[in-house]
């Protein structure tokens, strides 16, 4: 008895409708990837970015403040006999161009896309970073290191960066007590102190121009509005809680803040007196609060963001008050304090800079939130 063998045919039909739809899909997956190819990177270069050139002015002044430290400690100088004034040097080269380009490529982004940079000034995060350009500039010129030869010119730069400063404060200032959808109970957050760090900065270095009226008036606004929004932040009003997963790194900047108050205070007085001390302390304990919660930044660590230079500066600034702080005190904990937190800053700052040369493709990616924010407005 013979097997009989059945054959099944299936018969796919795709209508002309099904093939439309395939058809428009695919055209616009491929219109959406020309066009997100064919955008500028003026579009995505946000003052976000001068987190990198803060990073570079802090690493470099922290190089020069220790290599005066260690010249000046006969604790330390037989174990380090001498810091290669080549790498300092290096650095701050660096961090020049690094800045000038930064610069260069942000003005252009002023002039060809005036309207993305408006809606930086108008969003509660991204206007708190138009304070790093000037800070950065501050810090350069602080780090400066070669004997200048017209102390007029120098005064003049250094009048250029503070008032872009001042003239931010008059604005975000203002907006908090007197715009009602600008309260800030409802746009504080971590980048809030960015703001009070330009005034503490410009105050510092104000100090070692000898312009200690002018000080003193700075060093007041800023440590006036530190404290105010470290309240408002520690109290975790509804407002203040809107702070993307991938932003967390700007968590640092409450290190930040009173490690530089710290500086610029001991720049103003003279003497790191009880109040930098207690500040510094202040620091001390937050940043530790901060390393004891590493599942906070899990997030923000999957993937590589320009965010990540957040973690750099705060603690080079943290550095650099412990180094005031030993230079105070001269005790082995101080110094080992201060080496401790140096080395940690130095080598944040060389595992960042490693992975930011591994990943150059992803510095101008799309998946920043605030840069989706900007083209949304």
């Amino acid at each position: 008895m013979g097997e009989q063998v059945f054959e099944s045919t299936i018969k796919v039909t795709i209508s002309d409708d099904d093939e439309n739809i395939i058809h428009d899909s695919t055209k616009d997956h491929v219109t959406k990837k020309s066009i997100s190819s064919n955008i500028s990177p003026l579009t995505k270069l946000h003052a976000g970015y001068f987190r990198i050139s803060l990073s570079l002015g802090g690493q470099t002044l922290l190089w020069k403040v220790l290599t005066q430290h260690l010249d000046k400690s006969q604790t330390l100088q037989h174990k380090f006999h001498s810091l290669p004034s080549t790498t300092f040097l290096l650095l701050w080269w660096i961090s020049l161009c690094t800045l000038m380009l930064l610069s260069f490529l942000y003005i252009l982004r002023c002039i060809f896309h005036f309207k993305l940079v408006k809606s930086e000034f108008l969003h509660p995060i991204g206007v708190n970073y138009l304070f790093a350009p000037w800070i950065s500039w501050l810090l350069l010129l602080q780090s400066v290191p070669f004997t200048i030869p017209n102390l007029d010119s120098f005064q003049f730069l250094l009048w250029i960066f503070v008032i872009p400063v001042m003239i931010l404060d008059v604005k975000i200032y203002g907006q908090w007590f007197t715009t009602e959808k600008r309260f800030l109970s409802m746009v504080a957050n971590p980048t809030s102190q960015l703001s009070v760090l330009g005034n503490l900065v410009g105050a510092w270095i104000a100090s070692k121009m000898e312009w200690k009226e002018s000080a003193i008036c700075i060093f007041t606004l800023g440590l006036t509005h530190y404290l105010v929004v470290f309240i408002t932040l520690y109290q975790r009003l509804s407002g203040s809680n809107h702070l993307p997963a991938i932003l967390r790194p700007s968590f640092f900047l409450f290190v930040a803040a009173p490690s530089m108050a710290s500086l610029a205070w001991a720049s103003i007085s003279g003497d790191f007196d009880m109040p930098c001390r207690m500040l510094f302390f202040l620091s001390l304990f937050l940043f530790t609060s901060l390393v004891c919660r590493p599942t906070l930044f899990k997030k923000s660590m999957r993937k590589f963001n320009v965010a990540w230079w957040a973690y750099s500066f705060p603690l080079t600034f943290l550095a650099l008050a412990s180094a005031q702080y030993a230079h105070q005190v001269e005790g082995h904990v101080a110094n080992g304090l201060m080496l401790l937190l140096s080395a940690l800053s130095v080598l944040v700052f060389v595992g960042l800079t490693v992975s930011t040369a591994l990943n150059l493709d992803m510095l101008l990616s799309d998946h920043d939130r605030y840069l989706n924010f900007t083209k949304s407005t």
